[in-house]
């Protein structure tokens, strides 16, 4: 379809640069607030997959400390998200630096999110179709209940995305999905939902 094809980079780089320049000082406070709670990096980086599999960095502000249990191995994620770390997460400040791989061109707005490239080799061959689309900063997924969502769930309403990217109705699927979003965000920050995976502090394995 048009959209998918040629429009919706297009209105990635738009948008994107939009709020790049809009949540400028939001962005400039939260580097100072990781950088003297948590110290230098300020930014966590990790491989993700991205279009086609292909490999990209997905940058994110930090929220936890590299705090190690007697056997010199990471504690439990819970034991070291900071108080800080916690309210960027709550209100998914900590995703912003996303923004510039959408500039970039390595993601966009809408996708489904970029996931570890070793759950690549995991996936059924239907699960795999998320990989066809760029990976976003918000999706499907994501307002249907995050990492609240099985991960059964979580991958099929992936595929639906990609699916539904090719009708005609693409362009305000993708609208609806960013309002929803700004939805979301606040009701998360209220109320914590959707941030974990039930009985962990961040994202369960899959496997």
């Amino acid at each position: 379809m048009l959209y998918a094809r040629f429009l919706k980079r297009g209105c990635d780089v738009v948008a994107a640069a939009a709020l790049v320049v809009l949540l400028l000082p939001v962005i400039a406070a939260v580097w100072v607030a990781v950088r003297l709670t948590l110290g230098a990096p300020v930014l966590f980086c990790a491989e993700r997959a991205g279009k086609g599999g292909r490999p990209i960095m997905l940058a994110k502000f930090r929220s936890m400390t590299a705090a190690t249990g007697p056997d010199g191995g990471l504690l439990p994620d819970d034991q070291r998200l900071t108080p800080v770390g916690r309210f960027l997460r709550r209100t998914s400040l900590d995703e912003l630096p996303q923004l510039f791989s959408v500039l970039a061109g390595s993601m966009s707005l809408i996708g489904p999110r970029p996931l570890p490239l070793r759950y690549s080799a995991r996936y059924s061959r239907r699960q795999a179709r998320r990989l066809e689309v760029l990976p976003g900063l918000t999706g499907w997924a994501q307002i249907h209940g995050r990492n609240s969502l099985d991960w059964p769930a979580r991958l099929e309403l992936d595929v639906q995305y990609v699916d539904m990217l090719g009708r005609w109705f693409a362009p305000f699927l993708d609208l609806w999905i960013a309002g929803c979003t700004i939805v979301q965000i606040a009701w998360q920050a209220v109320t914590g939902r959707g941030i974990s995976a039930p009985g962990t502090a961040t994202m369960s394995e899959f496997r």
